[in-house]
């Protein structure tokens, strides 16, 4: 595999190849990192921390559907003081790829706090998760209100040095009015997207599965809408995105840097064939853009536009 026609830089970002680990993805200890990089991914993304301890939902958090997975963990952390000593663990096992640090809070003071502290511990990006579907007022309340999320993304851009990437949700009326004030507000990047609101009930006990009820769908069947989401963001913003939802295989991947994504992310896939998934992925781009004469994956960042 040539890894110049993979390489690409993402806000700054020297990345192999295009493919990144997903946020909440074995994306947690310096051994499960160090196991996904090894199965080729271009970058990571750790599990979302907050400021304090959370201990997350009572089982079950987790669902399989026919077309994914449904969570809702309740963003389980131990808080950023006690988490920077396993990101130190982290950076020095897999100190040849950029580590993005997941964080999230219930406010903007918040939010800077624990950047600063990630920042501190050594990551080389942050990505402000502001689209959690399952946990009451983080995540999606401040994602959905776009002058909320531009105080947010301000004060954590004027607190650190390090790429932004905002991770957007879906459950929104137009992801690309979001889009565009996060990155007026300094957002060096997005990711696009988060899991869609869903559910699922028992039919013998006619309970909801989850103890939350309500959790997020990720997988194969967002894909669509992650694509649509992607294509849409790309025509009114120009800063990396990373696309995210249902990447399983190449065309997946080719599909969302043909929309406009500078990357990929991939979560639920690793689940399903493990974290070689990464280097069969980079693999298939680059198989990809040698048969259609293309020189680099920039080549065919947001192509479907061009056509």
């Amino acid at each position: 595999m040539r890894e110049s026609r993979l390489t690409v830089d993402l806000a700054g970002l020297q990345l192999a190849n295009p493919t990144v680990l997903a946020s909440g993805i074995l994306g947690y200890s310096a051994e499960t990192v160090e196991n996904i990089v090894n199965g080729g991914a271009g970058a990571a993304v750790t599990k979302s921390i907050g400021l304090k301890a959370r201990e997350g939902y009572a089982n079950p958090t987790v669902v399989q559907a026919n077309c994914g997975l449904i969570n809702a963990m309740g963003l389980p952390n131990p808080g950023i003081k006690e988490y920077v000593k396993e990101f130190k663990r982290i950076k020095a096992a897999v100190s040849n790829v950029p580590l993005i640090f997941s964080i999230y809070g219930y406010s903007a003071e918040e939010y800077a706090t624990i950047a600063g502290e990630a920042t501190a511990a050594g990551a080389d990006a942050l990505e402000l998760n502001v689209s959690c579907p399952h946990v009451k007022d983080t995540g999606s309340e401040i994602g959905q209100c776009p002058e909320t999320l531009a105080e947010v993304v301000k004060k954590v851009k004027a607190s650190i040095i390090r790429p932004i990437f905002v991770k957007l949700s879906p459950n929104v009326t137009c992801i690309a009015d979001v889009a565009e004030a996060a990155v007026e507000a300094g957002a060096d990047g997005l990711t696009i997207m988060n899991t869609v609101r869903a559910m699922a009930i028992d039919v013998d006990t006619a309970m909801p599965i989850l103890s939350n009820k309500v959790g997020g769908l990720s997988g194969p069947a967002v894909k669509p809408v992650a694509l649509r989401c992607v294509y849409e963001t790309f025509e009114r913003v120009k800063v990396p995105i990373m696309g995210c939802g249902g990447v399983t295989d190449w065309r997946d991947a080719v599909e969302f840097l043909l929309a406009g994504a500078s990357a990929v992310q991939v979560g639920t896939a690793v689940s399903l064939k493990g974290s070689n998934v990464f280097r069969s992925v980079a693999l298939g781009i680059d198989k990809y853009l040698k048969r259609k004469n293309f020189g680099k994956v920039e080549d065919i960042v947001g192509l479907s536009h061009r056509r």
